[in-house]
Formats: C-alpha cells, structure tokens, sequence
C-alpha cells in the first residue's frame, strides 16, 4: 500500500506564467508572485492527475512554507524569481521529470530527475552518432 502522506508523479506538461505582481496569501504569508510554473502529470501509483506550482517570487517577497494537498494530489513550493530560467530550462532538457508531494515532509517537497551517468548530455546534438 503507498504511503498516503507522499505522492509521487512524472512530470508530462508545464505550463509558464508571467505576472506584473500578483499579491496573494499563502498560509498566512502575503507573497509577491512574477511568474508561476505549472507542473502536471500522472500518479506513479494512481495513475491520476497530479500538479506542483512553483511560484516565483519578487526580490522583496517574504517566502512562505511549501503548501501540500495529498488528498487532491496538488501542491506548491516557492522559489525567488531569479531561479526562473534554470527551473525551466531542467523542464526543458530533462527526462523523465518527477514530482514529489510530501505531505510527511512539505519542506522536501520537489522536482527532480532520475541518476543519470556523468557525462550524460543531450543526445540530439552529439556529433557523428
């Protein structure tokens, strides 16, 4: 039986977000929002649909904690937004993708990659293979 406090889900869409400002609440926290990345896909257990927002916050923004709904597979986490570009560009180039809910640990919540050898690069511009 999986445990009913993680949930784990492979990353299948994204969606990029750019704001002017939008100002709104997070467990009692008022966060100055720029961008927001969207992340969905299925369940590696339920074979449902799960999303992680990653929201991207104004330099002078406080940072709340992670927010983790296990029972509706939604969650968000919050990043400055000078990590924008490099947290897009992992969606980009990266594969399989994964995203992990902790409803145990919200602190822990994540993306992440699967090991990959070292030396592994993007196999679509490697020259005379």
């Amino acid at each position: 039986m999986a445990d009913q406090r993680v949930a784990v889900f492979e990353i299948k869409r994204y969606m990029v977000i750019w704001r002017q400002l939008e100002v709104r609440a997070f467990g009692g926290v008022q966060v100055r929002i720029r961008g927001l990345v969207r992340c969905s896909g299925i369940g590696a257990s339920n074979q449902q649909d799960h999303r992680l927002d990653v929201y991207f916050l104004a330099p002078d923004s406080p940072m709340p904690a992670p927010q983790v709904d296990i029972a509706n597979r939604r969650g968000a986490i919050f990043m400055e937004i000078s990590d924008i570009h490099a947290f897009v560009d992992i969606l980009r180039n990266e594969k399989p993708i994964f995203g992990h809910l902790r409803g145990d640990n919200p602190q822990w919540t994540s993306v992440t990659t699967t090991n990959e050898p070292v030396g592994t690069g993007d196999e679509d511009h490697r020259p005379g293979e």
